[in-house]
């Protein structure tokens, strides 16, 4: 038989596919995540046929199928080689009850046939979860162990089926185990003595920086991002009054492994401790204005205090 239509050639397709598109949703990228994950499925799919039998992937269709049956069976080279598609595949593996019926499945192969469309790429982003259950039921039938399909991608795959787990909690502990992977990959070619420096000078915590936004004073502190263990940077908002501030942590952003997060509640879920940030916010806040409270009144003070200051000339 071919050895492109063996189960090995199909299986290993399927993992290189199944990483890119893990790859993809960790950029960000989720109509090229739609395409791979398709193509990881399709891959998957024919390599669990294969292993029953290698005429289960042979396309019913006029003399084709002939010549499909003798080539995959070794007796004669058809002139064409052609195999069924990704949705007869998932077709007869319900038949053969290995797969059950499942129409997100169903959407994201119309999408990666480009039969289906997503009203905007972040529409894609919710198919991972589909992507790692479908995975995971195939190789139930293969009964081989998940992390050689998945590698590095084991633990993020796992957590997007978590579902003891609440759904915020699952993506944002899936998009933190990208961005490490995205560190990773990032710095992987530096010399280790390189390395080591670097996470020295990224691991300096405490730095905070004030503004006066449209919408009232922001702060910036140094905390450490729960992907890297890099310095990242945690905004902080004043959801009390003018009179009576109170600083609440509110989103981080990571410069070294690009890691996002947009709310209080996905800092929660990625293990940041908010009462530290913001009680930190509060003491900076506190020190910078001399324990008064930062007003906007008493906020462009002292930016005009600090540009009045006189000082010496280095010429």
């Amino acid at each position: 038989m071919d050895d492109s239509l063996s189960f090995e050639s199909f299986y290993e397709g399927a993992k290189k596919a199944a990483h890119r598109a893990m790859e993809d949703h960790g950029r960000e990228e989720y109509d090229e995540f739609a395409l791979h994950a398709g193509v990881a499925v399709e891959r998957l799919a024919k390599a669990v046929l294969v292993s029953k039998n290698p005429i289960y992937i042979v396309e019913i269709k006029g003399n084709v199928s002939t010549d499909m049956l003798f080539h995959m069976g070794g007796h004669r080279k058809a002139k064409k080689v052609r195999t069924i598609g990704a949705s007869e595949a998932i077709s007869r593996l319900r038949t053969l009850e290995v797969l059950v019926l499942d129409k997100e499945l169903d959407t994201l192969i119309d999408v990666r046939n480009g039969v289906a469309h997503t009203g905007n790429g972040d529409d894609a982003k919710a198919f991972l979860p589909i992507l790692a259950k479908t995975v995971e039921s195939l190789h139930g039938d293969l009964e081989g162990p998940l992390n050689a399909f998945w590698g590095r991608w084991t633990t993020a795959a796992r957590m997007a089926v978590d579902n003891k787990r609440s759904k915020i909690y699952r993506d944002v502990q899936v998009r933190i185990r990208q961005a490490k992977h995205r560190y990773d990959d990032r710095f992987s070619d530096l010399p280790e003595h390189l390395r080591e420096r670097l996470a020295v000078e990224q691991g300096a915590l405490g730095g905070f920086g004030v503004r006066f936004a449209e919408n009232g004073i922001e702060i910036e502190i140094r905390e450490m991002c729960p992907a890297c263990r890099s310095a990242a940077h945690v905004l902080s908002v004043n959801q009390g009054t003018e009179e009576t501030p109170h600083f609440t942590a509110i989103a981080l952003r990571c410069t070294m492994c690009y890691l996002k997060l947009a709310t209080r509640d996905e800092l929660e879920a990625a293990g940041v401790d908010v009462k530290h940030v913001d009680d930190l916010a509060a003491f900076q806040v506190s020190t910078f204005f001399d324990g008064e409270a930062p007003s906007e009144r008493i906020f462009h003070m002292k930016v005009k205090q600090f540009l009045d200051t006189e000082t010496d000339d280095l010429d």
